[in-house]
């Protein structure tokens, strides 16, 4: 069985090949963590009011990884309070639109396909931040970063939309409307807490030499863990359309994910006793 296969690699392989192999079932648990509406979430939503969408929203914002890497990437360089507004404003605009409005239309997507070009975005924000645009493609400047970030807000906006439609949102009206809002309301304080930690931390290594010296190396580092959330979300699109080619059922899919990292953790309590 494939499971067995991928846990007999990780114990017998080397340090590099227990990495390489790992990495994947980490990202895996990632993505359903921070991504996932669990049944808690769904409850609580019919018993409470307006600020448990509130609440959902940010704190669905301060674990959604893509979205706070993506954001980081846009404010990596940017130094005056004018610039950093203006950007993270037109962002806040391009998500909350399709949010919104996509939510109370009823449309939606596959989410595992918005969320991979959410992690696309992500590689393009590192790629962009290292000049990629003009050492490989020969432009003068990259495209238009302003209309960038806002069309990423948008398909940003889309992907928190296809999770909230996993909500009991209510017959369409005043009502469900108010709960929208009250969610991507919950998303602005939750992007303004992440950003206020991210500007901090960036005010501060700005000031070290290091910063000059490794900028290249982080944003390269941002386009890899894009490249990787981008295969973790093809990774569950292609199981949950053909689930059967991959050797298990979808409905046991995460389960078989908990099942190898259980047998990792048990491994490694193993070899320390």
């Amino acid at each position: 069985m494939l499971t067995k296969m991928i846990l007999s690699k990780i114990q017998t392989g080397g340090t590099m090949n227990k990495i390489l192999v790992a990495l994947p079932i980490f990202f895996f648990n990632m993505t359903a963590f921070a991504h996932g509406i669990s049944e808690a979430d769904k409850q609580a939503m019919i018993e409470g009011g307006y600020l448990k969408y509130v609440w959902l929203g940010a704190t669905h914002m301060l674990t959604g990884y893509d979205h706070l890497l993506f954001l980081f990437g846009v404010i990596f360089f940017l130094t005056s309070v004018k610039g950093i507004v203006k950007f993270i404003s037109i962002f806040t605009l391009g998500h909350s639109i399709t949010l919104i409005f996509a939510t109370f239309m009823g449309i939606t997507a596959n989410y595992w396909l918005v969320d991979a070009v959410i992690a696309i975005s992500v590689c393009y924000k590192g790629f962009d931040n290292n000049g990629g645009f003009q050492k490989y493609f020969g432009l003068e400047k990259a495209p238009n970063l302003l209309g960038m970030v806002f069309i990423f807000g948008l398909i940003h906006g889309f992907g928190l939309s296809t999770r909230l439609q996993q909500l009991p949102l209510g017959e369409k009206g005043s009502e469900m409307l108010m709960r929208i809002i009250s969610f991507n309301v919950g998303v602005e304080f939750g992007q303004i807490v992440a950003l206020i930690g991210m500007l901090i931390l960036l005010n501060i290594w700005r000031k070290r030499a290091s910063f000059t010296r490794f900028s290249k190396v982080a944003n390269d580092g941002i386009i890899l863990v894009g490249f990787m959330l981008l295969l973790m979300q093809l990774h569950g699109y292609l199981h949950s359309q053909s689930p059967d080619e991959y050797g298990f059922s979808e409905d046991n899919h995460n389960h078989e994910h908990i099942e190898m990292k259980k047998e990792e953790t048990k491994k490694t309590e193993h070899d320390n006793l």
